[in-house]
C-alpha cells in the first residue's frame, strides 16, 4: 500500500482531537495442508483438492463425527451440529453465510463442497484460493476460531468414500397440517390460534433392536391432548366473537417445517392473528409447578399473560431456563413472521422438572405413556382457558 499524505483542516472550534485506537488483525493465507485421518488410513489433500479458508494458523480436530447437511444449513439444529465435522454443499456463488451459520452452531469444522464437479469444481477451488491470499482485516478477538475448508467432490470421495456427499434417496412427498376452526360470531374481529405438533421420530433405533419406536408420549402426544381438551372446553362455553383456529403441525421435529408452511400459506391474513399459543411436551411437571413463559419479551402478549398468571395464582418460573427453548418450538416459526406467538407451559418453568425428561426419555423409545405427569398438564389447560376466553372477545382489547 502506498502512503498518501492527507491534510485535514479543522475549524478552531475543535481544539482537542483524540485518536481512538481500533485493534485489528490482518490475515493472509500463505498456503495450507489438510490431513484427514480415519481409523483405517490417513491422507493429505493436495492444493488442487482443497484449500483452508480459516484464519487459524494450525488446528487439530480429533475424534469428531462427520455430518452431511447438504443445502440444509438453516434447518439443521445446533444440537445435531455441535462438535461435528460438517460437510455442506454450495452453489456457484460459494456465499459464506451458510458456512458461518454452521460455525455459530458450534461445528468443530466445516467443509464446503462446491456443487460443480470436474474442471468446474477445480476452478471454483482456484478462485477461493486466490481470494484467501488477499489480506483480510478483522477486529482483534473476532477472528474465526473454527476450521473451515473448501474441497472438491473428488477430494471428499477420496477421503470418505464416493457416497460421502451423495444426494441419494431423495423423495418428494406430502405431509399435512391439520386445521380446524371454532367459528366466531364476528370473524372480522380477528382470530386466536392454538397449535401443537403431531409428528415424532418414528423408528429411532437400528433394525434388530428390541424396541425401535420413539413413541413421543410426552413429545408431543401430551401437547395434542392438552390442545384437544382445551378446545372442547372452549367449544362448550362458546361461541366467541373472534375465530379460534386449531392447528396440528407436521414436521416440527425436522425444523418447525409445518409451522413455517402455515405462515407461508395462511388461511387468514397473519396480521389478523391477535395471539397464538403453542402446546408441546406438556406432561412433565406436577400440579402447582411454576410456569415457563417461552417467548416473553418478543410480542405484545406479555401483559395479558403475566396478568392472567397473577389472576389465577400461578407463579412465573425460571426465565433463563424458559429462554433456552424459544427457537426450539413451533411458536418461533410464527413469531418470526410477526405473529404474536408464545409457549406458556408448566413443563418448562423449571429445570427441576424438564431436566430429567430432557436427559432421559426425550427423543427415545422410553418416552411412553407410563411416564406422563398429568398434574401440570391440567393446570395448563385451565390457564389457557382463561387466556383464550379473554382474547377471543373483542371487548377485551388486543394487548
Amino acid at each position: 500500500m502506498v502512503g498518501i499524505p492527507i491534510y485535514v483542516f479543522l475549524p478552531r472550534l475543535y481544539t482537542d482531537v483524540i485518536g481512538a485506537p481500533v485493534a485489528l488483525t490482518a490475515v493472509r493465507s500463505l498456503g495450507s495442508e489438510i490431513e484427514i485421518t480415519r481409523a483405517d488410513r490417513s491422507l493429505v489433500w493436495t492444493a488442487q483438492e482443497a484449500v483452508a479458508v480459516t484464519t487459524l494458523k494450525r488446528i487439530l480436530v480429533a475424534d469428531a463425527e462427520m455430518l452431511f447437511v447438504g443445502y440444509e444449513a438453516e434447518a439443521v439444529s445446533a444440537e445435531s451440529v455441535a462438535g461435528k465435522v460438517v460437510v455442506m454443499l454450495a452453489d456457484e456463488s460459494l456465499n459464506p453465510e451458510r458456512r458461518i451459520l454452521l460455525e455459530t452452531k458450534q461445528a468443530s469444522a466445516v467443509i464446503v463442497v462446491p456443487e460443480m464437479a470436474g474442471q468446474a469444481g477445480k476452478q471454483a477451488l482456484r478462485d477461493v484460493r486466490q481470494t484467501s491470499q488477499r489480506e483480510r482485516l478483522a477486529l482483534q478477538g473476532e477472528v474465526d476460531e473454527v476450521f473451515a475448508a473448501v474441497a472438491t467432490r473428488e477430494a471428499l470421495a477420496r477421503a470418505f468414500g464416493k457416497d460421502s456427499c451423495a444426494s441419494a434417496d431423495r423423495r418428494d412427498f406430502d405431509s399435512y397440517n391439520v386445521l380446524g376452526r371454532l367459528a366466531g360470531t364476528q370473524p372480522d374481529k380477528e382470530a386466536v390460534i392454538l397449535l401443537a405438533h403431531w409428528d415424532h421420530l418414528g423408528e429411532c433405533r437400528p433394525a434388530g433392536s428390541p424396541d425401535r419406536i420413539c413413541n413421543g408420549a410426552v413429545d408431543n402426544a401430551s401437547g395434542l391432548a392438552v390442545l384437544l381438551e382445551l378446545v372442547q372446553r372452549l367449544d362448550a362455553q362458546g361461541p366467541y366473537e373472534r375465530d379460534i383456529y386449531v392447528l396440528a403441525t407436521t414436521a416440527e421435529e425436522a425444523g418447525l417445517l409445518g409451522a413455517k408452511a402455515f405462515v407461508n400459506n395462511p388461511p387468514i391474513p397473519l396480521s389478523s392473528v391477535v395471539a397464538a399459543f403453542n402446546f408441546d411436551s406438556s406432561a412433565v411437571a406436577p400440579a402447582g409447578a411454576p410456569v415457563g413463559f417461552v417467548g416473553e419479551g418478543r410480542s405484545r402478549l406479555d401483559t395479558i399473560v403475566l396478568q392472567t398468571l397473577q389472576d389465577t395464582g400461578r407463579d412465573l418460573g425460571d426465565r433463563d431456563f424458559a429462554e433456552r427453548f424459544v427457537k426450539r418450538q413451533d411458536a418461533w416459526g410464527l413469531l418470526q413472521q410477526g405473529v404474536p406467538a408464545v409457549f406458556v407451559s408448566s413443563a418448562f418453568g423449571s429445570e427441576l422438572y424438564a431436566g430429567p425428561y430432557l436427559s432421559g426419555a426425550y427423543h427415545s423409545p422410553e418416552d411412553e405413556a407410563e411416564g406422563l405427569e398429568l398434574g401440570g398438564a391440567v393446570d395448563d389447560v385451565l390457564l389457557h382457558e382463561q387466556l383464550v376466553r379473554r382474547l377471543a372477545v373483542p371487548a377485551n382489547p388486543a394487548p
